[in-house]
């Protein structure tokens, strides 16, 4: 779609919180076919949140199921050992206690959460589903597959087979919470061009695995169109601890600069049309005392500037009128 396009759909019928002035031309250069899938894919403009916010930021926890001796590895040196007991603690422990903590931090600081879901997770952990939920009962759930070790995405078994696995995710999901998910993030974020159609097909409505912008758009699939949500690789707490060796007191600097910094630009040029950013939190890093401190000084900074809205992806999607 060339500029002068966009302007005239726009001012032709958008409602009035997605008309900008001007369109900078990174956003710009997301229109046109996705790189991945192939699909016609368009930003989504818009010109502020709710109260004039400009940044728009929703933490997203990822409740995920691993299994006995699999899933993230804190010691590599150590994992060769059988039974592997520092890591396997290292994994309980943020099944037993991160959870339940970040849960009771974002209710404490007034801070809404996404819930980021295994669908195998409630049946094998149904106690700390269930502590971890009352302390959130109105967080979004966002799909994530099985689990996120040995069913994943059947990848390159064709579309057919990632329709029925998307199926048996959201039907075991919503037997198990009551609620049938909406918004789908890949397990390990591992999709391929079939993925993004399989969702669409099966009733999904967005997704957040989408790593590549600042702002939101809209994929046009043959089987529907999904908004994607922007999903910044270089803010998951996991990949910057595990990958990076970061602190929790490292990630906190990171987040806060990387919120901020889009805070500043947005008062250094008014006209700027709205960012996003969904931050993906895991109960390995964050769920620690050490993490959840961390995750409370961010809280409590974000929410004294005058231009981000803490805030989760069902209000974004409402705001944006994509709900």
């Amino acid at each position: 779609m060339k500029r002068r396009e966009v302007i005239r759909l726009l001012i032709g019928g958008a409602p009035a919180a997605l008309l900008l002035t001007r369109f900078p031309s990174a956003s710009l250069a997301q229109d046109g076919a996705d790189w991945v899938t192939a699909f016609p894919r368009e930003p989504v403009h818009v010109a502020a949140w709710p109260a004039g916010r400009k940044v728009a930021v929703s933490f997203a926890l990822f409740v995920e199921e691993f299994g006995f001796g699999q899933g993230p590895v804190l010691r590599p040196d150590l994992a060769n050992r059988n039974p592997d007991l520092v890591n396997e603690a290292f994994r309980q422990y943020a099944i037993d206690w991160g959870i339940t903590r970040v849960g009771r931090l974002f209710k404490e600081l007034d801070v809404p959460l996404d819930i980021v879901l295994n669908a195998e997770f409630p049946g094998k952990h149904t106690s700390v589903w269930k502590e971890f939920r009352a302390s959130q009962p109105n967080a979004p759930i966002i799909a994530h597959g099985m689990n996120n070790t040995n069913r994943m995405l059947p990848l390159g078994r064709g579309l057919a087979a990632q329709k029925a696995y998307i199926r048996e995710t959201l039907d075991l999901i919503a037997g198990a919470t009551g609620i049938r998910p909406t918004g789908w993030s890949s397990p390990s974020v591992y999709s391929n061009g079939d993925t993004m159609q399989a969702i669409a097909a099966e009733g999904i409505t967005y997704t957040i695995d989408q790593m590549d912008s600042d702002i939101i758009s809209r994929l046009k699939t043959p089987d529907g169109a999904l908004v994607l949500l922007p999903y910044p690789v270089v803010t998951v707490d996991m990949g910057q601890q595990l990958a990076r060796m970061k602190t929790p007191a490292e990630i906190e600097t990171l987040w806060l600069d990387y919120v901020l910094e889009l805070a500043s630009e947005a008062r250094a040029d008014p006209a700027r049309e709205a960012t996003t950013v969904v931050i993906g939190i895991h109960p390995f890093v964050i769920g620690t005392p050490d993490g959840a401190a961390a995750l409370r000084r961010v809280l409590s900074r974000l929410k004294k500037d005058e231009q981000v809205w803490l805030t989760d992806t069902d209000a974004i999607l409402k705001a944006a009128s994509l709900k």
